[in-house]
């Protein structure tokens, strides 16, 4: 068993996110006689999972979803980590995709100084883009209304 100060220095997420994570139910420990947290080793390999998702983007809500579809007394494998990330591939890819739309309408706009309302892409005249709710809706994939 490891106390959160060796769990902190392995796994280089500070003490205040291990209690984070556990508050939200993303990892768990134990308490020893003396009242203190005590992790298995495993949660190091369930801490770099979670720092994965999190690094691609995903919420700690869909992280949470993942973990509950694992076992909670041993290590994510590379099969589960391969699993969920397939799941993932479609989310993945839209963010990508608008990501990529942003950089090159940006690209245009700010790189020819002009700044002008009346030949920006990006312009909502009128507000037209309402019914499409609130953000940026023309930086959303075309199949929610976006370009």
């Amino acid at each position: 068993m490891l106390s959160i100060g060796q769990v902190a220095q392995r796994s280089g997420v500070p003490h205040t996110a291990l209690r984070f994570y556990e508050e939200k139910g993303l990892i768990s420990s134990e308490r020893s006689a003396g009242n203190q947290r005590r992790y298995s080793r495993s949660i190091l390999r369930r801490i770099a999972f979670i720092r994965a998702a999190q690094r691609v983007g995903l919420s700690l809500e869909d992280i949470s979803s993942a973990l509950a579809t694992l076992p909670a007394d041993h290590a994510p494998t590379k099969a589960d980590w391969a699993r969920l990330s397939r799941e993932w591939q479609t989310e993945l890819d839209a963010r990508i995709d608008a990501l990529q739309r942003l950089r090159d309408r940006l690209t245009g706009c700010v790189g020819c100084g002009c700044l002008s309302l009346r030949s920006c892409g990006l312009y909502n005249a009128e507000d037209e883009l309402a019914r499409f709710g609130p953000g940026a809706s023309k930086l959303r994939p075309s199949t929610e209304g976006g370009i």
